[in-house]
């Protein structure tokens, strides 16, 4: 729990200077403010707003993730709009039946927005603001007096947003009817009907994320690590999600990542190993053809090799002279890889950078450099596979 804790607070000292919260608690909207990037997506900042709405404290909210406010009366639906949005770090706005600490419920408009890392384009927050509605739907059914039932609906609920397939969402579904079937005797949980939002609050919903957004590009700036609220303007931005970085961020060894499909080829996701290697920051590498590794003494002909394979479509290893940032050069055993569609189309190129004379070092668990060099090569084409199932295009292979 403390290490949760200690990433949570995180969270923001390395994004945004110490000011923050001070700022942000002066906003008089209801909003919080989730980590993807932390186990469970946890709300890392809470308003006062979202608080005396809810009427949870701060400490019970912090580090929670947002279903702890759904009950009988969510529609699944929305929560699994929710949750695809999150995953194709998307906006969503939505009308959502949520419940206060006193188990009241109320209907709010629900509006998301993902705030990008204007330096490698990755989703480090989520941000959503929640608007009460003035309008009240028509309650159908009768207050359950059995405290059982509506315990197991509210289990249910929440542990639905965890499961990773539609079929088990269905089960919960289904559970949750025969639950209210067999209880009819003694009464159905007291729900209400679709509330609709009016204009006014979603001129509010819009307003108060462009304000909050506006705060936070600003406390972004004094500490150098910008932030926005649109994919579209980050420098150097990566058509990866956030998901995947993680999944790509678990592998240890060197490599970068190039998008076949954009011009000249650029670095869209480079490994912490490769940074290490080379002395860049990401800011510097991402959006970059890897030529940029080359100096006055790379051999042109292993250039020109590298060149014909990705021309040609296939991979290749070479032994190659690079250079480090402040000038230094290393002999690079270098693996290009291309990662390809279920379409034969090639998707991206794999680089697998490994030092000579200092693979022992790297590690690889007594492995000779081609398997290490393949195992990378595996490992990225795993972590892949969930943009492409995310986006529903081809199977990466």
């Amino acid at each position: 729990m403390e290490s949760q804790l200690a990433l949570i607070e995180q969270s923001f000292n390395s994004r945004y200077s110490c000011h923050v919260r001070e700022a942000l608690d002066e906003l008089p909207d209801s909003f919080t403010i989730t980590d993807p990037s932390i186990c469970g997506h946890p709300i890392v900042y809470a308003s006062r707003g979202f608080l005396k709405m809810c009427g949870y404290s701060r400490e019970e909210v912090i580090g929670q993730n947002g279903r702890i406010f759904q009950g009988p009366g969510t529609d699944r639906r929305s929560v699994m709009e929710i949750r695809e949005a999150i995953r194709e770090e998307r906006t969503i706005q939505l009308n959502l039946l949520n419940y206060r600490k006193d188990g009241t419920p109320f209907w709010m408009l629900f509006h998301m927005n993902p705030i990008f890392s204007k330096e490698d384009g990755t989703a480090i927050h989520f941000l959503a603001v929640q608007v009460p509605l003035s309008g009240r739907g028509r309650r159908r059914g009768r207050r359950s007096h059995d405290s059982g039932t509506e315990d197991v609906i509210f289990g249910s609920c929440r542990k639905e947003v965890c499961f990773d397939s539609l079929l088990e969402v269905g089960r919960v579904l289904e559970h949750n009817n025969s639950v209210l079937d067999s209880e009819d005797s003694a009464g159905v949980v007291d729900i209400e009907e679709t509330c609709e939002a009016n204009e006014l609050e979603k001129r509010r919903a819009a307003s108060a994320i462009k304000n909050i957004l506006s705060v936070l590009t600003h406390y972004s700036e004094l500490t150098g690590r910008l932030v926005c609220g649109k994919r579209g303007c980050c420098n150097g931005t990566s058509p990866l999600g956030s998901s995947v970085a993680i999944s790509l961020g678990r592998i240890k060894q060197s490599f970068v990542l190039t998008d076949m499909h954009l011009p000249d080829m650029p670095i869209v996701y480079a490994s912490d190993a490769f940074l290490k290697l080379t002395g860049y920051s990401r800011h510097e590498v991402l959006g970059r053809n890897c030529r940029f590794l080359s100096g006055m003494d790379t051999d042109p002909s292993t250039l020109f090799h590298i060149k014909e394979s990705i021309r040609a479509e296939r991979p290749c290893t070479v032994r190659i002279l690079n250079y480090r940032k402040d000038g230094s050069s290393f002999w690079n055993l270098l693996h290009i890889s291309p990662v390809r569609s279920a379409s034969g189309k090639n998707a991206y190129f794999v680089g697998v950078q490994m030092e000579e004379g200092g693979c022992r070092n790297q590690g690889g668990g007594g492995l000779s450099t081609e398997m290490r060099h393949r195992s990378t090569v595996g490992a990225v084409r795993v972590a892949l596979r969930t943009l492409s199932m995310g986006s529903g295009s081809s199977k990466v292979e």
